[in-house]
């Protein structure tokens, strides 16, 4: 049978002596029982090499910290940076003025400085201010203009480089592309004065 003993009719002595084996083999096996009743599992990959569980956790934990980073990295970059700088700008201020008791007095500087930074119509000082920052950004490098003659038009209204010679070297594009514009617009002005001029 199953358990080890045998089938059928037996005697008592057969049966005690079966009994007296089984108990023996318990016995041999106890230790194992013991030793597997507190054993940790041991799990396999597919080649039969033993997995480190605690060392794919941590990569995986890593992973998942690097993947989180790199989405609020993106989130930022396309909510865009400049907006974000300017958001906290903000926020710093606000802090800043929350921090500052309600009433404000005559020796308040950042009150001053914001009230002197502001531009009013009818100022007769802001154009002479104007003209001494102009002056203060004309003092530092600029890179060179053109400063010939009024040079051609072109569709991208962009002015030519401080060595051009004045020289026009197209082939005639761009006057035949305003010349088409300007037709156009002459031709369609004439159509409407056409069509309104019995009214």
């Amino acid at each position: 049978m199953f358990s080890g003993v045998k089938a059928g009719l037996v005697s008592a002595d057969v049966l005690r002596k079966e009994q007296q084996e089984l108990r023996k083999h318990e016995r041999s096996n106890k230790h194992l029982e013991e030793e597997s009743r507190h054993s940790k599992t041991v799990f396999r990959d597919k080649s039969g090499r033993k997995r480190d569980l605690e060392q794919e956790r941590l990569e995986q934990r890593q992973k998942e910290e690097a993947e989180a980073e790199r989405e609020e990295q993106y989130a930022r970059w396309g909510k865009g940076l400049a907006q974000d700088r300017q958001q906290q700008q903000n926020v710093e201020d606000a802090i800043k003025e929350m921090q500052k008791p309600l009433a404000r007095y005559i020796d308040d500087q950042d009150l001053d400085r914001m009230l002197r930074e502001q531009e009013r119509e009818g100022d007769p000082m802001a154009e002479f201010i104007k003209k001494r920052k102009a002056k203060e950004n004309k003092e530092k490098k600029e890179k060179p203009r053109y400063n010939g003659p009024a040079p051609p038009l072109n569709r991208f209204n962009i002015w030519p480089g401080h060595r051009w010679d004045g020289v026009d070297r197209s082939n005639g594009f761009e006057q035949q592309r305003f010349a088409r514009i300007a037709n156009k617009r002459a031709v369609q002005e004439l159509a409407y004065k056409w069509s309104v001029e019995d009214m």
